[in-house]
């Protein structure tokens, strides 16, 4: 889909500044700007804020993932028989570790404003708003305004933090997973108000600082999504180190003071801390982008409808990331932006995203899967063996001090064929990868027997996928 040319059989053709303009810079962004310019467009982003990267690199993945590095390697250090005796103890507060989160949020963003640099993108810094299908209108921070157009759209906007309108967020001991980067006093006792992803993460960070949590779960367990066994690990792990969850809860309302927070729950029970995290779910960002103007509207959750190739129901208008809901991962969010870009230069994408898209909770220690579940399996009634593999037993496990956790492989009890990895421990979501690959293979390609027939590093976290798979093979009946 290229843009119209003014010509002297076409003289009425639009003459558009660009191809294509993107609205947002997170991963989403990112995939279809740059994709869009290495097939000869001419291509624009919007960033609202002063530095590229999106959610992604400034609130969510990168400043999460960098503090629950730091906190993991502080447990390690404590564990550690060498340093216990000969060393004063450590103990760092939540500002302490947002040091190393802000040094790796500054190296994303300069890096990734370098790929627009390269590929001479141009970047307009402002809030994006629809005038019609082929105007977007920048509002600059100085009050000055200016109107660019494209042929096509893409909106890639991302996601915040669902704020219910019953909680005071202005209060300075309330926070959303945002706005929890600019803590500034040090909690002893945190409540974390949902039990996703995010809030998990959260709880494994703050109770690895030393403080006491109370996770309020909405459900009636720790991430239904996941395989029970592995989610059950993580709630083993949680109550083994102390952490309180309680489970079927809903809030009625949240009392605060100078001191902390009291949250009330619906069913009578009031929980006290020094502050509270509300991580109950995300919101699209498109309630400032004036889509009436164009004639389309957003869910109750501000996400847009899109089809195979990420074009909504306007066909030079696209949505990818968050804004359309489901995965919600960067890792996916970078990979419809490519795909979405395929199908606006070509017409079509002959790329899809995978079905089987890997989790990964970083958790402490992390969680990952990939494929089935045991429940979706047996559900389907399709006949499988387990093969499992203890990190406790593996040598690198060992030498490490990374004992806690184990690796589970489900494949078909007839084929062979893999069809399921589920992993708890650390390093997990590296470790799903292996299995990733033989599952993406075809026909006989797709066989647990591969780990067996390969030889791995050794002492290597990887050897679990052997361990594992001769443990599987072995229960099998001749």
């Amino acid at each position: 889909m290229t843009k119209p040319k003014q010509t002297p059989e076409n003289p009425q053709a639009p003459n558009y500044q660009y191809d294509a303009i993107i609205i947002g810079t997170g991963p989403g962004g990112e995939g279809a700007a740059m994709n869009l310019s290495k097939s000869q467009k001419r291509v624009a982003v919007i960033e609202r804020q002063r530095a590229v990267g999106g959610g992604c690199v400034h609130w969510g993945t990168i400043p999460s993932k960098a503090l629950r590095h730091s906190v993991s390697r502080l447990i390690e250090y404590k564990a550690n028989p060498l340093y216990r005796f000969t060393e004063k103890p450590q103990r760092h507060t939540f500002q302490d570790i947002l040091n190393h989160a802000s040094a790796v949020i500054s190296k994303q963003s300069n890096l990734r404003s370098s790929f627009y640099d390269r590929n001479r993108i141009h970047l307009y810094q402002g809030d994006a708003s629809f005038v019609d299908a082929h105007t977007i209108k920048v509002q600059h921070e100085d009050g000055s305004q200016e109107l660019l157009t494209a042929h096509t759209i893409v909106i890639a906007t991302g996601s915040r933090p669902y704020r219910p309108p019953e909680v005071d967020f202005s209060h300075p001991r309330v926070y959303d997973s945002d706005t929890i980067l600019s803590l500034k006093h040090n909690p002893q006792r945190v409540i974390i108000y949902g039990a996703g992803v995010i809030g998990c993460e959260y709880a494994s960070i703050f109770k690895g600082l030393g403080a006491k949590v109370d996770l309020i779960n909405t459900r009636d367990r720790l991430l239904a999504f996941m395989d029970a066994e592995i989610s059950d690990a993580l709630s083993y792990h949680f109550w083994n180190s102390g952490i309180v969850i309680r489970h079927n809860e809903e809030f009625s309302k949240v009392e605060g003071s100078q001191e902390g927070v009291i949250l009330h729950l619906q069913s009578g029970k009031r929980v006290k801390a020094d502050c509270i995290l509300f991580a109950n779910g995300r919101t699209g960002n498109t309630n400032d982008l004036n889509l009436a103007a164009v004639g389309l509207k957003a869910d109750g959750r501000g996400q847009l409808k899109v089809n195979e190739n990420y074009q909504t129901e306007l066909d030079n208008v696209y949505a990818v990331g968050d804004v359309i809901g489901y995965p919600s991962l960067a890792s996916a969010a970078f990979d419809q932006g490519r795909i979405a870009a395929d199908a606006i230069v070509q017409g079509n994408s002959a790329d899809k995203l995978i079905i089987d898209i890997p989790a990964g909770i970083y958790t402490i220690p992390e969680m990952s899967s990939v494929g089935k579940t045991e429940q979706e399996l047996t559900a389907a009634k399709i006949p499988y063996e387990v093969g499992r593999a203890q990190f406790k037993h593996l040598a690198r496990a060992q030498i490490t001090g990374t004992e806690v956790g184990s690796l589970k492989l489900l494949f078909h009890a007839e084929t062979k064929e893999l069809l399921g990895v589920h992993c708890f421990g650390e390093r997990a979501s590296e470790i799903v990868h292996i299995g990733q690959a033989i599952m993406e293979q075809k026909g006989p390609g797709n066989n647990v027997e591969y780990f067996v027939n390969t030889t791995f590093n050794y002492p290597t976290m990887a050897e679990a996928y052997r361990v594992a798979a001769l443990n599987g093979l072995n229960r099998l009946c001749d």
